[in-house]
């Protein structure tokens, strides 16, 4: 019996069916292929990770989409020549990576390179790490590099923000720390220049000395507060304020600062939100600004000063250094003047750094105008251009004015005194004895304390009734807070008014700023010292507190 094989169709089927199969596989393994490649290439976009690949001998580079968008070129056909590649990196950077890239080819270190690129398409200069290893032929020849690369400039500018701040919080500790010693001192030049003002007729030759000495220590007063307030440690009294009636109030000032030959125009915008911040400092703000603008127009120009309402969103707020999405209130100066470099931008903002000549300008006028607006929950922005002007933003934080109503101050507030006794606790001499001078020429009954604990005594053996504490906060083994609390757990009807030399935020961590307390900071002038205890004296008496 013959068995028939299969037939050639059967043989046909059978081949088709294998081919169909691994047309199948191929096509199944095309797509997982694309799809990593895909996935890919999403990795790198997310994480600005770009590959490449130098062939030594062609010196072409082949190079994934990611590489090829970091440096602004058309991919193609994937490839792009090593001089077309040099010719975009920042040529303070390009001798520096081809001398790594000798330094590879000849086995002496790894490539691990970062610089910068100024790319092709036009786009805002990036700054790219890469990372190479070298290839070798059979015989350990080098034939090529193959590498990673990556855009860091966001990171960068992140570690320059750290170590910007890191120098701000440095010298702003320096300046916290000698603000104490420094106040104290100015307290009593001023309050004794000013006694002795009083007491000398109008024609005195000694005039014209105690003047020429009292605006000398104003002078050293306002760089004082110059320090404090760039570093963020000054003591602030924010009231809920019209940034356009802040704005406008200057303008005769500014007209004066700026001289005839700059021009100043002023937009505010109707309706504008209240913000809350100090209104002194706001207008140093814009004083700052505004001779800054002047010293950049030497031969004369425009200083415009718009107001605006502006809501940031997420999007938005990411463009701006420091900002945070919500509704803000922008001040905006711009003036025609020589503008500034991207190197000189980069340290607009950094304490003592100015580009005047020396003995005309201490370099604290931005850097002041930065802290002020950071420390009022804000934040600044800057455009500028090489001969094309400045354009400074100013960003503070709206506010509810129903809920932030500003208190009334006391009429009676330069009263003179009416037999009220006084107990002044201060650790500095000559601090206890100008006050003691000042209240005692006022009309006050005045008890003495060199620390808390003589205070605590001679309230507890004093007869008649106290009606003010005046202490510094910062003393030893005791601060005014906690002598405050003592006191006024014998004697609860005693108001108390702080007063201090030191940073806003040495005070403000003693709790003192806390419940609307009174505080009047050093250096103390006598006419303010004095408005200010007739305010406390004219206020109800604060709720006795325990220790």
């Amino acid at each position: 019996m013959t068995i028939a094989g299969p037939s050639v169709e059967d043989e046909l089927r059978t081949r088709v069916a294998e081919l169909e199969g691994r047309l199948i596989d191929l096509e199944s393994r095309y797509r997982s292929c694309a799809a990593s490649e895909a996935r890919l290439r999403m990795a790198q976009e997310v994480g600005h990770l770009g590959s490449w690949e130098l062939d030594l001998a062609t010196q072409m580079i082949w190079g994934s989409e990611e590489a090829f968008r970091l440096y602004g070129l058309e991919r193609g056909d994937g490839y792009v020549s090593l001089a077309e590649v040099r010719a975009l990196r920042a040529p303070a950077d390009a001798h520096r990576v081809d001398a790594a890239l000798e330094a590879i080819l000849r086995g002496e270190r790894p490539y691990d390179e970062e610089f910068t690129v100024h790319p092709k398409d036009g786009s805002p200069p990036r700054v790219l790490h890469t990372v190479a290893t070298l290839k070798r032929d059979e015989q350990g020849n080098p034939v090529g590099l193959f590498g990673v690369i990556q855009d860091v400039t966001h990171r960068n500018d992140l570690e320059s923000q750290l170590r910007h701040a890191q120098k701000m919080e440095a010298v702003g500790r320096l300046a916290g720390g000698v603000a104490h010693d420094f106040n104290n001192m100015l307290t009593v030049i001023l309050s004794y220049g000013a006694l002795a003002l009083e007491g000398l007729p109008g024609e005195d030759p000694l005039r014209v000395a105690l003047d020429e000495i009292t605006r000398a220590a104003e002078r050293a007063a306002e760089l004082t507060r110059q320090l404090l307030a760039f570093s963020r440690r000054q003591v602030l009294q924010p009231q809920v304020l019209d940034l356009n009636d802040a704005v406008t109030g200057t303008d005769r000032m500014l007209r004066r600062v700026l001289g005839e030959d700059i021009r100043l125009r002023t937009v505010t915008a109707p309706d504008l939100r209240p913000v809350k911040a100090d209104r002194g400092q706001v207008e140093q703000v814009v004083m700052n600004l505004a001779v800054n603008a002047r010293d950049a127009m030497a031969t004369g120009g425009k200083l415009t000063i718009e107001t605006a309402n502006v809501d940031l969103d997420a999007d938005r707020a990411r463009e701006l250094p420091g900002a945070r999405p919500g509704a803000y209130v922008r001040l905006a100066m711009t003036d025609t003047g020589t503008g500034m470099s991207d190197e000189t931008l980069a340290h607009a903002f950094e304490p003592f750094f100015t580009t005047k000549d020396a003995g005309k300008g201490t370099g604290l006028g931005l850097a002041t105008v930065l802290g002020i607006v950071q420390q009022s929950g804000g934040f600044v922005a800057v455009r500028s251009e090489p001969g094309k002007g400045t354009t400074f933003e100013v960003y503070l934080p709206t506010c509810d004015a129903e809920s932030e109503a500003p208190g009334a101050t006391p009429a009676a507030a330069q009263a003179r005194a009416t037999g009220e006794t006084v107990l002044v606790a201060d650790d500095e001499q000559q601090v206890r004895q100008l006050l003691q001078a000042i209240l005692q020429r006022q009309g006050y009954h005045v008890l003495v304390a060199a620390t808390p604990g003589a205070a605590v005594t001679l309230a507890r053996g004093h007869v008649g009734r106290i009606h003010l504490l005046l202490t510094d906060v910062v003393m030893p083994a005791m601060d005014g807070r906690q002598l405050a609390e003592q006191i006024m757990a014998d004697r609860p009807e005693v108001k108390v008014l702080f007063m201090s030399g030191y940073a806003g935020s040495v005070v403000a961590a003693r709790g003192v700023l806390e419940d609307g307390a009174a505080f009047v900071a050093k250096p103390l002038r006598p006419a303010a010292l004095l408005a200010k205890i007739r305010e406390v004296l004219g206020a109800p008496a604060p709720p006795a507190t325990r220790a």
